[in-house]
């Protein structure tokens, strides 16, 4: 008998052509679109491109209907408000900046998909994310890097240990996203030539503050001071949700310097702001970290590459575990700004050790 796998399906050409390659490569595939934030009613979301709509879930439909495999949709949006999107709003409202697909994946997708996977009785589950899995001669499974280093998705699934690896499949690790749409255009695919949906899918006019706010109580919004370092008064400000560390436009003051977001204090409503070269940190404290392989956390200092955001380069550093399940991690030779909130991230060359969220930053 073949071994079974749930493909989660987003109605995008990568997770299409990820349960093609599978179906082709002779397993016995299900496919399975996750309903997960509510569908778009403007005009201008429904162009910007979003995912769980319900155009997507036909044209996934279509994709297994060519392919000859079953498909079915999930409704997930109960658990997906409840670990994400909730989780989106209280960082924000805390003066964080969130990583929400990060957390879809840890909560979701490798979470919940697998227990409806479990369900159907299937061996694995997989997705259309640029990843790759390697196992060793020992047995054991390291999550790499993908081919392809403009569609490297390696960043969003440090969450994963060895047992998520294990029944876990990227078919699209070894391509490139031009070579994943060619193979679309081959299998005759409704989905080989589909834009790229934005990166946030329950956001979809791009306005976090605005999703924010509609989200909340009106008591939950701290409004306060944008200041200086010296603690004077700049300008005033609707809510710390509208900031960013690391931020230079949309701040509404006047200066002769260029003015950057350099820490956010949500319980005073403070905004403090400072030249580009103030921002700049020596290291930083991450909280819940997780590591693909747990026996690193023996090693005591390890030499890392460290990126800090999906589309920062990785740069050298060192990490050490502490017994509370933090991290600090010091840049070999000091570093840009870090914004509490973002996943940072461990490499060695191309695998991923493991990675955690920003708690603050080291002082200098």
């Amino acid at each position: 008998m073949s071994p079974r796998v749930i493909v989660a399906m987003s109605g995008g050409v990568d997770s299409s052509v990820a349960a093609a390659l599978l179906c082709e490569q002779g397993y016995d595939v299900i496919g399975i679109a996750m309903r997960l934030a509510s569908e778009p009613t403007t005009p201008v979301a429904k162009r910007r491109g979003t995912c769980c709509s319900h155009d997507d879930f036909e044209d996934a439909r279509r994709v297994a209907e060519r392919m000859d495999f079953p498909f079915y949709v999930i409704d997930l949006r109960a658990d997906f408000n409840a670990r994400v999107i909730d989780n989106f709003v209280s960082e924000y409202l805390g003066g964080r900046t969130p990583n929400p697909c990060v957390m879809c994946n840890r909560e979701i997708k490798f979470d919940r998909l697998w227990s409806r996977a479990r369900a159907l009785d299937a061996d694995y589950i997989a997705t259309g994310h640029y990843a790759r899995i390697h196992r060793d001669d020992r047995g054991g499974f390291h999550l790499m890097r993908a081919a392809d280093d403009a569609k490297d998705q390696s960043y969003f699934l440090f969450t994963l240990g060895q047992a998520e690896l294990s029944r876990t499949i990227f078919p699209l690790g070894t391509m490139t996203k031009a070579e994943v749409r060619e193979r679309a255009r081959e299998l005759g695919l409704a989905t080989a030539d589909k834009p790229e949906s934005q990166e946030i899918c329950f956001v979809p006019d791009g306005d976090y503050a605005r999703f924010v706010e509609r989200q909340s109580d009106h008591s939950q919004i701290r409004s306060g001071r944008i200041i200086d370092a010296q603690g004077r008064a700049l300008a005033d400000h609707d809510g710390v949700h509208r900031f960013t560390v690391g931020q230079r436009r949309g701040l509404g003051i006047a200066t002769g310097d260029r003015l950057y977001v350099r820490e956010i204090r949500a319980a005073s409503g403070d905004v403090v702001v400072g030249r580009r070269e103030e921002l700049n940190s020596p290291g930083l404290i991450a909280s819940r970290v997780s590591l693909v392989d747990e026996s690193i956390a023996s090693r005591g200092e390890v030499p890392v590459e460290v990126k800090i955001r999906y589309r920062h380069a990785a740069i050298p550093a060192s990490f050490h575990l502490e017994s509370d399940g933090r991290a600090e991690v010091r840049f070999t030779d000091g570093g840009p700004a870090v914004t509490p909130g973002q996943a940072c991230v461990f490499y060695r060359g191309d695998e991923v050790l493991g990675g955690g969220f920003i708690e603050r930053a080291l002082e200098a």
